[in-house]
């Protein structure tokens, strides 16, 4: 996806940090920039990502299906929303 890079991000790192993000970015055949900025997305969207997950151990693995699997309630403020006319059309 080729899109317009028009922000800046500046950090500082030590020799040490700079060295270390050198030989991982020569291995990939990638500038510093280059490597820093994927490496950073990646973390990025796993964070988000385990924002999102849900873990449930096994008893509330059971509770969850067994409301799934549950009749549906009757529910006619619901039943008359799902009727009305969209506000977005």
């Amino acid at each position: 996806m080729a899109t317009s890079r028009s922000e800046r991000l500046d950090i500082r790192v030590s020799s040490g940090a700079k060295r270390l993000l050198q030989k991982a970015a020569d291995l990939r055949h990638k500038s510093v920039s280059e490597f820093v900025l994927d490496s950073a997305l990646g973390a990025a969207e796993e964070a988000l990502i385990e924002e999102r997950r849900i873990g449930l151990n096994a008893e509330q693995w059971e509770t969850f299906m067994a409301a799934l699997d549950a009749p549906v309630r009757d529910a006619p403020h619901m039943a008359a929303l799902l009727r009305s006319e969209s506000p977005f059309e």
